[in-house]
């Protein structure tokens, strides 16, 4: 699967740097870190990935059972490197059915995690209120790491935010219910350290949900 770069944060189309911008450019959001082309789920795209990143890649690790990696995007360019990256894995729902994950990190301002939250960015601001309990707790790359709800998302989702290694990690959920997953403690693994486990990593078919959306 072959495509264009596009926008984090709205799916749109992107202009490359030229005589005129020395960064890629959004017609709505001005310069941004580019999403590129999402590919088919394997172990090279992983590890493609990971090679580029200069953000975590996380991932629940090990999976809970019956789990899949279903596919990995990151927003960055050659010259700049991954600035975000989103994992998604799928698997049986807590409360039955299918159910989906797409862990996010990504520096300030890039605005991928809202993209994929549904909600306008970059970064979750005024719908994360830290003055509540969080809702959920990961263990990521070995330390306790809160999580707080993020409001006014679409129905069709459930959405967590917090901050891990200096970065945001947003955990996107769906359906909403499947958010119930969050709730037992995930262990996340930046797989940057993962080594030669990363080829242990099973793999799935393309989760639609990583594919970008005009927004």
């Amino acid at each position: 699967m072959r495509g264009e770069p596009s926008c984090p944060r709205c799916g749109g189309r992107v202009r490359a740097p030229g005589l005129f911008a020395d960064s890629w450019q959004c017609a709505v959001h001005g310069a941004v870190h580019p999403l590129q082309p999402v590919v088919p789920p394997s172990v090279n795209a992983l590890t493609v990935a990971v090679e580029r990143a200069r953000v975590p890649v996380w991932m629940p690790w090990p999976l809970p059972v019956g789990w899949l990696f279903t596919g990995i995007a990151h927003a960055g360019d050659d010259r700049g490197g991954g600035r975000a990256t989103a994992v998604a894995c799928t698997g049986p729902g807590p409360l039955g059915g299918p159910g989906e994950l797409l862990l996010i990190a990504e520096e300030l301002g890039v605005g991928l995690g809202a993209g994929y939250a549904g909600v306008r960015g970059p970064d979750p601001g005024p719908r994360l209120n830290v003055d509540e309990p969080p809702r959920a707790k990961v263990l990521a790359a070995g330390r306790p790491t809160p999580l707080w709800l993020v409001r006014d998302t679409p129905d069709d989702r459930a959405v967590f935010a917090g901050e891990a290694m200096g970065l945001w990690l947003w955990a996107v959920v769906w359906p909403p219910e499947s958010g119930m997953l969050m709730y037992d403690e995930l262990v996340l693994t930046d797989l940057r350290d993962a080594g030669s486990e990363v080829d242990l990593v099973p793999c799935g078919a393309l989760s639609p949900q990583l594919l970008p959306r005009l927004s």
